[in-house]
């Protein structure tokens, strides 16, 4: 919104209460919760800290479907790595048993921008997407990446640099679910392997806790 402080708090409050039922939420990043949620404050209510927390809290049974957009909101991510020391939890965990339908994760670091609109619109005209078993629509997360590779069937390399498939120098494709092959990125350019990177494997529940990336 363009509006900021005061009038924004107020607006968010108002069209929360207005449209309560009707709305999308969108959650980005995970949901600190240590120090009571004082690591990630949205803003203030009649002078009041509001953390992001909190406003889950509030708005998220308010609304009539919630969306997790990242690794970070969906699985906790690189937010929740490690020690935690923030106390990082994701969105379906924060509002377990507290919406009308689940979570709609969109993991992915970041979130490809067609998956999270094009979903957004078919809960908009269409309704709630078939679901994977860790919530994420199956359309877009049903086909492995390494199925998809137009490397899959070249050479197996050891060395990171060298064209071929690179499933034994730690890449996690054949394990990740995205639409990278097909949608790619900047407009349809590139992605990771396409710029000879293995995958990483960012839309997985596990990740970051793999070889390829240190926390």
């Amino acid at each position: 919104m363009t509006a900021s402080g005061d009038l924004a708090m107020q607006t968010l409050d108002q069209s929360a209460t207005q449209y309560k039922g009707q709305f999308i939420l969108v959650i980005e990043g995970a949901v600190p919760t240590g120090a009571n949620g004082n690591y990630c404050v949205i803003g203030e209510v009649d002078g009041t800290h509001l953390t992001m927390e909190q406003a889950v809290l509030k708005y998220g049974p308010m609304a009539k479907y919630v969306v997790a957009a990242g690794t970070c909101a969906s699985f906790g991510g690189v937010s929740a790595a490690g020690t935690n020391a923030t106390g990082c939890l994701t969105a379906s965990s924060i509002l377990s048993g507290k919406t009308v339908n689940p979570v709609v994760n969109l993991p992915g670091c970041p979130i490809h921008p067609t998956v999270l609109i094009q979903t957004l619109l078919d809960l908009i005209l269409i309704g709630m997407p078939s679901l994977d078993r860790s919530n994420r629509p199956s359309n877009y997360f049903g086909t492995k990446i390494h199925s998809m590779c137009p490397r899959k069937g070249t050479t197996v390399v050891k060395q990171l640099g060298q064209y071929g498939c690179y499933k034994n120098v730690g890449c996690k494709g054949p394990g990740t679910q995205n639409v990278c092959p097909s949608m790619k990125w900047n407009n349809g350019q590139a992605w990771c392997i396409g710029v000879n990177y293995p995958c990483i494997g960012c839309a997985n529940p596990d990740f970051p806790a793999n070889p390829l990336c240190k926390v």
